[in-house]
């Protein structure tokens, strides 16, 4: 495993939605603040099963590593079901997933990502916590516009001038594949964190946990589950050919 990175005294507030990526992004935190804090939202999904994993991944991550305990803060749990119901998608209504006409999946949930960020550096500018940390990827963002890079600057460079403090969004998976994703986990976490990602996460579109696969519970039909699923054997042939 490598050497582990020097913690920084700034702070930083990880999106954590109880989902493979966030979870990730989470211990990648972990390793190099001080202090971290985490922000979930109910922005109206259709399945409270990632309101519940979030709590799950943060006790299953104290109890795997105490060395965290000192620095993982407060949790926080935003309120945003109105928003979720303007911006209906199939992630909030009873909608089937496919693909719209001009390339959007219909579980697109518009502008999400830019009012989370919103929401989080409000929380961050309160707590004086200078680093958002967001679990997009532009390699697996599955057509949704406000996970790309080019997004994100805009949103850092807004939000930045708009609180007249500088705000950091960092983005550790931007440009890696799911299969990377898992690799992180191994390199940061060994095998007490892939096996906390793949049993406590959940990223399954239809909230099913009644399945658990290699690759952790799911429905294993949804584009959310076909690419976990891709990831992890793709990770595991690599592993194997290693």
């Amino acid at each position: 495993m490598n050497t582990q990175p020097t913690p920084s005294t700034s702070g930083a507030l990880v999106l954590h939605s109880g989902g493979q990526d966030s979870a990730v992004c989470l211990a990648w935190a972990l390793q190099r603040y001080d202090r971290v804090e985490t922000v979930g939202f109910d922005y109206g999904q259709r399945h409270d099963v990632e309101l519940i994993a979030r709590k799950a991944v943060r006790a299953a991550i104290l109890k795997a590593f105490p060395q965290w305990v000192d620095r993982l803060g407060d949790d926080h749990e935003v309120d945003l079901s109105g928003y979720g119901a303007i911006a209906e998608s199939a992630l909030t209504a009873d909608r089937a997933m496919e693909w719209r006409k001009g390339g959007l999946p219909s579980t697109f949930v518009p502008g999400r990502n830019l009012v989370f960020f919103t929401a989080a550096s409000a929380i961050a500018y309160r707590r004086g916590l200078d680093v958002i940390v967001g679990g997009m990827c532009e390699t697996d963002y599955s057509g949704y516009p406000d996970c790309r890079r080019d997004t994100i600057d805009a949103a850092e460079t807004m939000l930045s001038l708009g609180l007249d403090t500088p705000i950091t969004i960092a983005t550790p998976l931007m440009h890696i594949d799911k299969a990377e994703t898992w690799a992180m986990a191994d390199e940061i976490g060994g095998a007490d964190l892939v096996g906390l990602i793949r049993t406590e996460t959940h990223s399954c579109y239809r909230g099913d946990r009644t399945h658990l696969h290699d690759w952790g519970y799911g429905c294993d039909d949804c584009p959310a589950c076909d690419l976990r699923k891709k990831g992890w054997q793709k990770w595991r042939a690599r592993e194997v050919c290693a």
